[in-house]
């Protein structure tokens, strides 16, 4: 879950930086939000399906 913060924390410093208009800076944290979400996507896919495979 602590993966998931960074990732909001992240974008809402995207959003900040966007209404104060720091476009790059912007840009910036999104993009690295949007690369934290996919990995935590990848982490929790892998640990749901190794999680039901040690049950069985």
């Amino acid at each position: 879950m602590d993966l998931l913060r960074w990732t909001l924390v992240f974008l809402v410093l995207a959003l900040v930086a966007a209404v104060f208009g720091f476009g790059g800076a912007a840009a910036d944290f999104a993009y690295i939000g949007k690369v934290l979400f996919f990995i935590f996507l990848v982490l929790f896919v892998v640990s749901l399906i190794f999680g039901r495979r040690r049950r069985l």
